[in-house]
């Protein structure tokens, strides 16, 4: 097996749960091969580079093996390898996020002294 469908080896490698997932991510641009949007029919090979993009994370993987079958995750590992690039940028994007939920939120709303104040602060 020389190459396969894009949406197939995404599936296989449990990236999406389902092909009909996997296709729409390719449709829709969510997946980048060397940089370029691609269809779901486009074949892949060993060595090729992808940009999956997922929730808030970019992956910029390299494929190191070929599946049309669905696989174990551990073997789906195995698949594929992550830039170390690609991982510090999503360490550092994790951080990110992870600093700005720990933002200080007020635990309820203004009462309407506060709120005055908060007019008459803007205001001037």
């Amino acid at each position: 097996m020389d190459k396969v469908r894009i949406d197939k080896w995404l599936w296989a490698a449990r990236f999406y749960k389902t092909r009909a997932l996997a296709k729409v991510a390719v449709e829709s641009g969510k997946i980048k091969l060397e940089g370029k949007k691609i269809k779901p029919s486009r074949q892949i090979e060993i060595n090729d580079t992808l940009l999956i993009r997922m929730n808030f994370d970019d992956f910029i993987i390299e494929i190191k093996a070929l599946a049309e079958r669905r696989v174990s995750a551990a073997r789906a590992k195995l698949l594929y390898e992550e830039t170390p690039e690609s991982l510090r940028q999503r360490g550092v994007e994790r951080a990110k996020r992870q600093l700005a939920q720990s933002i200080a939120r007020p635990t309820r709303r203004p009462n309407k002294k506060q709120r005055r104040l908060i007019h008459k602060f803007l205001e001037s």
